[in-house]
């Protein structure tokens, strides 16, 4: 099953690169990894509390704690999963994907796992899927043309209206267009498929999110992404589960390799050598690290 951010999305994304914000601090009880490249360090906070099956799939396939069917043997396995994958679609201006155990966007670990998203706490329930002055569709749908207004509202609609013929739709006009003047972009999203829990607190897919690649709803496997800039449009649609903390620089170094016009695969591997958590220890002495030079900078 191929995992992907779509291509769709891709043009959407601009090449501009914004400017990072102070880096945060990351909540003392979130775990921390540290993903060790050949361009470079990042380290990435876990939401575990926000995201916890998302994160403890992440940790368990990292740490090789967590089985997986490898798929050049069909056999099942367990290892360090990452250690030695690559980022195998980059896109300049949008993110960098990696995780993938066949370097080609089309591997997965034989599984995959639910969604781990609140459309409330994003906001998605009081936005509008069409705007009532202009009656043009949100830019969130990501609507370009009729087409993609057919597919994104009226198709996932009519399924759920149970509509399969032109009679059906005659008979259920008045209906359709009543709930199209209170339809929001979070019921068009749960018309695709998509499943929301309200218990959870969500992010947004802003510039340094980490979040869940898929093919669609709740198909997360071991594919991930991380935003070259923000996101708006796969709000809701993708588990946000960390953010970059240190080492944004790689990020955007690795956003500006040089890539396949078509795959967007770099033309030389960037891999990952490997992705650990970092140990309670090791905070404390960067925190010690911390303080030395900001004593030297005063």
């Amino acid at each position: 099953m191929k995992e992907e951010v779509t291509a769709t999305d891709a043009d959407t994304a601009t090449e501009e690169k914004p400017k990072d914000k102070d880096e945060e601090k990351p909540a003392e009880k979130n775990p921390i990894c540290l993903i060790k490249t050949s361009m470079g360090d990042i380290q990435v906070e876990l939401f575990a509390k926000d995201a916890p099956e998302t994160v403890k799939n992440f940790i368990g396939l990292a740490e090789g704690t967590k089985e997986f069917t490898d798929p050049k043997t069909n056999e099942k396995a367990k290892r360090n999963y990452f250690d030695g994958l690559i980022f195998h679609r980059v896109i300049k201006g949008f993110m960098l994907q990696g995780g993938c155990p066949l370097g080609s966007g089309t591997g997965s670990p034989g599984y995959t796992f639910k969604d781990e998203i609140n459309a409330d706490s994003l906001g998605l329930g009081k936005l509008m899927a069409m705007d009532p002055k202009t009656e043009q569709p949100n830019p969130l749908l990501g609507i370009r043309s009729q087409p993609d207004f057919t597919r994104v509202i009226m198709q996932p609609l009519f399924a759920k209206l149970n509509i399969k013929s032109q009679e059906d739709m005659n008979k259920k006009k008045d209906e359709i267009t009543k709930i199209m003047k209170t339809l929001s972009v979070k019921n068009v999203y749960e018309n695709m498929g998509y499943n929301y829990d309200s218990k959870l607190k969500s992010h947004k897919p802003m510039r340094g999110a980490v979040a869940m690649a898929n093919s669609g709803p709740n198909t997360n496997g071991s594919q991930f992404f991380i935003n070259l800039i923000d996101t708006e449009w796969l709000t809701g649609k993708h588990t946000v589960f960390g953010k970059v903390i240190k080492g944004m620089d790689i990020v955007d170094k690795i956003g500006d390799v040089k890539v396949d016009d078509r795959s967007s695969k770099p033309d030389e591997d960037v891999k990952i050598i490997s992705i650990r958590l970092v140990k309670v220890e090791e905070k404390v002495e960067e925190k010690v690290e911390e303080k030395v030079e900001e004593k030297k900078a005063e």
